[in-house]
């Protein structure tokens, strides 16, 4: 648990000085919603407000996808991946320290974009704050929680930014599926089923489970 903590401090405290990852993960995000903006026809209007949901989760996606292709790039420096893989403890609880540095650094760009979405598709988030709050975690947890993972597997490639896209987008499928309909269901009724929130949840923990396991095969590699 110490090296979790351990983990989740330096990368936060690292970003914190540098804010490189969150600087250009929000703005890749927002860039991404003018771009869906002016793209739709019409701006906002009733169609574009039933495809949010989507489009959303899609600036989610991207901004993550280059979030995590970052995750280990001071590591990969002067082989301080083989300093970590000799720590006194489970390798697993290095890859928590790391997603869960992730899943805060996401959360903050999410947020951030939530709201330029809401004034540029004229959407009232206020009323599901909450609940969509929760199903944005479930679903960043299950996109960090694979996504740590698959960055360590190709930090170490020669393309590492294609070869994580490529390993990671199709294990989001049910991810984003969960997501989706549970965000659509929230802009459309204020309410959300459970079959939403039991895919993400079944997800989530399906691959914590399996990337805390694998972790440590990936760090000798």
């Amino acid at each position: 648990m110490k090296v979790m903590w351990a983990v989740l401090w330096k990368d936060l405290l690292t970003e914190w000085r540098s804010r490189d990852s969150a600087v250009a993960m929000l703005l890749f995000s927002l860039l991404v919603v003018m771009v869906f903006h002016f793209a739709l026809p019409g701006g906002a209007t009733e169609h574009s407000r039933e495809t949010a949901p989507g489009l959303l989760w899609i600036a989610y996606v991207f901004a993550a996808l280059l979030g995590l292709n970052r995750a280990f790039a001071l590591e990969l420096e002067n082989d301080a991946l083989s300093g970590i893989a000799l720590v006194p403890a489970d390798r697993g609880w290095v890859y928590l320290g790391k997603a869960a540095a992730n899943f805060a650094i996401l959360g903050v760009v999410q947020l951030v974009t939530a709201l330029a979405f809401a004034l540029v598709f004229q959407l009232d988030l206020s009323a599901v704050a909450l609940p969509l709050a929760g199903v944005i975690a479930l679903g960043s947890l299950g996109l960090c929680s694979i996504g740590t993972l698959f960055a360590a597997v190709a930090v170490r490639t020669r393309f590492r930014e294609v070869m994580l896209p490529l390993l990671l987008l199709p294990l989001l499928l049910p991810v984003l599926s969960g997501a989706v309909r549970a965000t659509a269901a929230l802009f459309e009724t204020g309410s959300v089923g459970f079959e939403p929130i039991q895919l993400l949840i079944v997800t989530d923990g399906i691959y914590l489970i399996i990337s805390f396991v694998a972790f440590d095969f990936v760090l000798d590699e």
